[in-house]
């Protein structure tokens, strides 16, 4: 069930991020320039955002439309909410290199609950954090 709410759930938020700007979309979370501290999370808690980690990762690698980084973000930050699981999630940025020459910039979107990585994992630690966004 968590796979069949994921999936329709990327498909709606990849559809919101193309109608309504990114702040829309977090307008309800607290958002942080500092470093978060994360609330501890009941070990239950934490079994609910790996099972959501895992729903979303595998839906998004079976999307018809691109489901990136920050898709799945909100699409995991939206089913914990929904469960009461409390999180944070991470937006970083790096600079964009073309032959040694700085061209702009790249951006990963990572989500974390209790310091453990529930989805974007991969490649976080090549960005500064820009900007952290956490719900209770």
């Amino acid at each position: 069930m968590l796979f069949i709410e994921a999936f329709f759930l990327l498909g709606h938020l990849r559809f919101s991020l193309l109608r309504k700007s990114f702040r829309d979309l977090v307008r309800q979370l607290q958002m942080h320039r500092e470093p978060v501290i994360q609330p501890r999370q009941e070990p239950a808690a934490i079994e609910t955002a790996r099972a959501i980690g895992w729903a979303v990762t595998i839906a998004a690698n079976h999307t018809p439309w691109d489901s990136t980084c920050l898709v799945q973000v909100l699409t995991a930050q939206r089913m914990l909410e929904r469960r009461g699981v409390a999180g944070v999630f991470y937006i970083g940025a790096t600079p964009a290199r073309n032959e040694g020459e700085t061209v702009g910039l790249l951006a990963h979107a990572w989500l974390k609950c209790n310091e453990e990585f529930i989805t974007g994992e991969t490649g976080h630690q090549e960005y500064t954090v820009v900007s952290a966004f956490s719900w209770q």
